[in-house]
């Protein structure tokens, strides 16, 4: 190893490091270390300016080991590295020690135990930047093509801008038409637009685009690959209909025998075994569910078939495997609505009368099962009184901890349909109204002067009279400080929040990506990487990632089609060589590091050793941890630069 020449930078990063950590000490405890050079601090190291010193001490000092003290790697460590390549220094010869968010941030009331900190972790990172070793990135080629998992709004969206900007485009969805909750909506805040109006125009789009491949009824079963080259195998169920051959034209629902509760509606009316979702669908035909039909059994019934003069009905439709290679994906497996049953104090699923958001949006649709009237599902009459029940599913301790976002302005909304339709009386007890969205306020604002009564306070329980099917809301009015009661109640409506949809665990087993608390797929970056996964390549959009309105939704798909395009756009990527490598003298083939792996990046060569797949390692280090021969280790991450960083804090402890 040549001799090493270390740079020290220390950033104020204005007065967020220097207001609390000493960066003179700092400076004085560093600057006659072995290998140390020259120590140098500046106001933002990050700035141009600040790179300007940095290239010219490497320059002048002819450094070939960098340490700077800044903030968290995940801010700045692309900047730094770009500025040492700039210089001709290798960019992986340069370690970050955090005494931001790992000092300053969190010691501020302690400056002379920050400042000791501070010089612990500089030390640490001088000790391994005299060990690290200039590495070279893998090149991987691009496929230019995206599968998208899920056609909402928000797959839909990034589907249509990346095929307008010429790529391939697989489309996946679960159900036997796109749209996805939207197209069960009638309005949309807070303008009140016509939410089909929006939607069926991209979904058409959609249906007719050459550069779309749509798979109706269909989830990914398994991908493997990594960035750019993805293999995915996707599993179709069968539709029963010819989507070619089927014209739409209803004769075979008409004639069908069977009833079931339409899931489109809210199970508040029913469909046929054989049916279209809604008018809209896209594709535009037929699904024979074959789990209701009579027809299953030795052609017991078989009616829809004899009477399809297009010949479109088959039986022995099978399931099919389809195998597609992209290059990015993209999850927009959207929301589904909290199970109100789950808060047996208000009754639902007991009391008929109580109902939640998506059956209420059902009955205002004028092609819902009321034709846009809100009645009593006890008798199908109208409400002259309903209350809306805030936050059901949501910040609360015993079920989801997080706000919903959108259920303020669903029942907001909704409310002020109702009045406006029936003029009937409306409470809406809430705990905060959040109208967080250009307009919302205004509209919040308009409804309430409508006439729509707005209590802030938790409802406590609904209980139900058996003979007049009335209801009865007791809770609080935090504002006047006392219990309230409303007797008498027509309808109670739940404002459900929203939960991550069922696909969720299984996409995200399929991809290897994370999930946070909530529930909801995890992104790398709140503020700089929010619709990126931890995996390069994939991207979340919409509510998949988690709680929000339709405007966020579609500005999140159209990110994530952004990110999809600058990856396939270049053709060729640089992937980081932070992934471990085998020495097959010591490998014994057991097999324990692919086990273990958590990104599939390990296999058995043609030789019998483990052979590890750079475009898929992310350098965890896992499969090192648990080698018993020490056959594997980590670049970037050595065993000898992380002892040399405990011996170095260990010396300063013994010293002490």
């Amino acid at each position: 190893m040549p001799e090493r020449r270390i740079g020290v930078f220390l950033c104020h990063c204005g007065s967020n490091i220097a207001g609390v950590v000493d960066l003179e000490v700092l400076r004085q405890a560093v600057e006659n270390l072995p290998d140390v050079e020259v120590v140098s601090d500046y106001k933002y190291v990050c700035s141009k300016p600040g790179q300007k010193i940095l290239k010219d001490s490497i320059k002048k000092h002819k450094l070939n080991g960098i340490v700077i003290a800044s903030c968290s790697p995940r801010m700045h460590e692309p900047t730094f590295r770009q500025a040492l390549r700039e210089i001709g220094l290798n960019p992986f010869l340069l370690e970050i020690a955090n005494i931001r968010e790992h000092v300053s941030w969190i010691h501020a009331d302690d400056p002379k135990a920050a400042t000791e900190k501070a010089i612990d972790l500089v030390r640490m990172a001088i000790a391994r930047a005299r060990l690290l070793e200039p590495l070279e990135e893998t090149e991987v080629t691009i496929k230019k093509a995206t599968l998208i998992v899920g056609a909402g709004i928000a797959g839909i969206s990034a589907a249509l801008d990346l095929a307008n900007a010429g790529f391939n485009v697989y489309l996946v969805e679960k159900e036997p038409s796109i749209g996805g909750k939207m197209s069960r909506w009638d309005k949309t805040f807070p303008t009140l637009d016509c939410s089909s109006c929006i939607l069926t125009p991209r979904m058409a789009e959609v249906g007719n685009h050459e550069n779309i491949t749509l798979l109706t009824m269909a989830e990914v079963e398994e991908v493997e690959g990594y960035v750019g080259n993805f293999k995915v195998k996707i599993r179709q169920n069968p539709r029963y209909v010819d989507i070619e051959k089927c014209t739409s034209c209803g004769d075979c629902s008409d004639i069908c025998p069977v009833d079931i509760p339409a899931e489109f509606d809210a199970f508040l009316t029913y469909r046929k075994a054989i049916y279209i979702p809604f008018a809209q669908a896209v594709p535009s035909a037929y699904v024979l569910d074959m789990d209701n039909c009579l027809g299953v059994e030795a052609v017991k019934c078989g009616k829809c078939e004899d009477k399809c003069e297009a010949k479109a009905i088959s039986y022995d439709d099978k399931e099919k495997i389809i195998e597609v290679e992209v290059g990015t994906i993209i999850v927009s497996t959207g929301f589904d609505l909290f199970e109100a049953s789950k808060k047996e104090e208000y009754g639902y699923g007991h009391f008929p009368n109580v109902v939640n958001l998506g059956e209420i949006e059902r009955m205002l649709s004028s092609a819902g099962p009321t034709r846009g009237h809100v009645v009593k599902p006890s008798n199908l009459k109208e409400p002259k009184k309903i209350v809306y029940v805030q936050c059901v599913g949501s910040r609360d301790e015993l079920s989801n901890k997080y706000c919903s976002r959108v259920c303020c302005m669903t029942a907001i909304k909704q409310a002020r349909m109702i009045r406006d339709k029936t003029g009937a009386t409306i409470y809406v007890f809430y705990i905060d109204l959040r109208t967080f969205g250009k307009g919302y306020e205004e509209f919040y604002e308009s409804t309430a002067a409508a006439g729509v009564t707005f209590i802030r306070g938790r409802v406590g329980e609904i209980l139900q009279n058996d003979e007049t099917m009335s209801l009865t809301v007791r809770g609080e009015d935090t504002l006047l400080g006392k219990p309230i009661q409303l007797d008498d109640v027509d309808l109670v409506v739940l404002s459900t929040g929203v939960v991550a949809a069922d696909a969720t665990n299984k996409i995200a087993h399929a991809l290897n990506l994370s999930i946070s608390p909530d529930g909801f797929l995890l992104e790398a970056h709140p503020k700089l990487r929010p619709v990126d996964s931890f995996n390069d390549g994939i991207f979340v959009a919409g509510m998949a990632q988690g709680p929000k309105d339709i405007p966020d939704t579609v500005a999140q798909a159209k990110a994530a089609a952004s990110g999809a395009m600058a990856l396939m756009g270049k053709g060729k990527i640089n992937v980081e060589p932070y992934y471990s490598v085998v020495d097959e003298d010591r490998c014994a083939g057991c097999q324990v590091c692919i086990s273990v792996c958590p990104y599939n990046a390990v296999a058995l060569n043609e030789r019998g050793y483990a052979e590890v797949n750079p475009a898929l390692c992310k350098g965890c280090g896992t499969c090192t941890s648990t080698c018993a021969s020490g056959a594997i280790s980590s670049q970037h991450y050595t065993d000898g630069q992380i002892s040399a960083m405990i011996q170095e804090y260990l010396s300063t402890r013994e010293g002490a």
